[in-house]
């Protein structure tokens, strides 16, 4: 039954069902002074929160899919939800009449493990268990957010705090892009240890047999460079480029993909699997330019070039993780060249 929900998109089909726009939510209220505050920005696909101390945190968030009207204008809070249930309305139910009448907590819960219930009827800030689909327009109304941002937001969030959506572009605010290194720090590679001493040699006892010694590790591919550099202009794909950490890092993770498509026999397995790596590095892509989200032309900015090569660092470093992963898994169903 789940793999045919996650098949049947309840999660791209949005966690609620949308409330036609309309005038501002009658319970909205005015931001107090040093008070928290949130602003949905459609245009740019972002929530900023900001903070007592004047202070702007954004977030990518996940609006209506297109035909899905948007409520917009002032709202507020009304109820925080830890580990939610999601029950599809009458309407989803109505539309596709697999969907259960209630998802409990869980992975398959398209609400994630936090929600923030606006005034608008079926209205909500939650969280996610599609994150590839933040920064799209994927929901029924609701705004998603990745499972980290949501409970950053969730903890920061007060019932009653004031909420409002707005059609047009906040991006002028400057807002701090999420990143787990301090700002403008930026991954570079590690010097070589030196090597080790010789050990000193163990004398074997009489009769016995030396044991061979372990052949050394294999040392990780050389880093390959991005062929599309040349060309590319997209702000993100351009700094991954001109950044000499951010480009060592790339190009890790490209070496690693190329060596491990080396060493598939097969033709037909090879390219299948060249396909699954392209794929992810697509989503990859995706998912960066909703993340370390940058406005053409901004790039000059200290402030805004520092975030981003933070955030940027930060993906990357996750995506060699990433990258190893999913060759695991391949090469747990490839036959590899050399290899039973």
């Amino acid at each position: 039954m789940w793999a045919f929900l996650a098949l049947a998109g309840i999660a791209g089909a949005g966690s609620v069902q949308a409330a036609d726009p309309g005038p501002a939510d009658p319970g909205a209220v005015d931001p107090k002074p040093g008070g928290r505050s949130i602003a949905i920005s459609l245009a740019d696909r972002r929530l900023y929160l900001t903070d007592p101390d004047g202070g702007t945190r954004s977030f990518p968030v996940a609006i209506g899919r297109p035909g899905v009207p948007i409520p917009v204008g002032g709202s507020s809070i009304q109820r925080k939800r830890r580990d939610p249930t999601w029950r599809p309305t009458a309407n989803q139910r109505r539309d596709n009449p697999t969907l259960p009448r209630a998802v409990p907590p869980g992975p398959n819960n398209p609400l994630g493990r936090f929600a923030l219930d606006l005034g608008w009827p079926a209205i909500a800030i939650h969280g996610t268990n599609d994150p590839d689909s933040i920064g799209t327009r994927a929901s029924g109304g609701c705004f998603r957010m990745l499972p980290a941002d949501i409970e950053t937001v969730f903890a920061a969030a007060e019932v009653g705090m004031p909420v409002r959506v707005v059609r047009e572009s906040l991006g002028g605010a400057k807002p701090e892009l999420p990143a787990s290194r301090p700002a403008g720090a930026v991954a570079v590679a590690a010097k070589a240890a030196p090597p080790p001493p010789p050990a000193a040699a163990v004398p074997v006892p009489a009769g016995a047999i030396a044991k061979p010694p372990e052949p050394p590790p294999e040392p990780p591919p050389a880093p390959v460079a991005d062929p599309r550099c040349a060309t590319v202009t997209a702000p993100l794909r351009r700094m991954i480029c001109d950044v000499p950490a951010l480009a060592f890092l790339d190009g890790r993770a490209r070496a690693t993909q190329e060596h491990f498509l080396a060493g598939i026999a097969d033709p037909a397995t090879r390219a299948n699997a060249a396909y699954e790596l392209i794929q992810d590095e697509r989503r990859f892509h995706e998912r960066i330019a909703a993340l370390c989200w940058i406005r053409s032309g901004t790039e000059g900015d200290t402030a805004v070039a520092a975030a981003a090569q933070s955030c940027l660092a930060t993906a990357l470093d996750r995506r060699l993780n990433d990258v190893a992963e999913r060759i695991a898994s391949l090469r747990g169903g490839t036959r590899i060249a050399g290899q039973p």
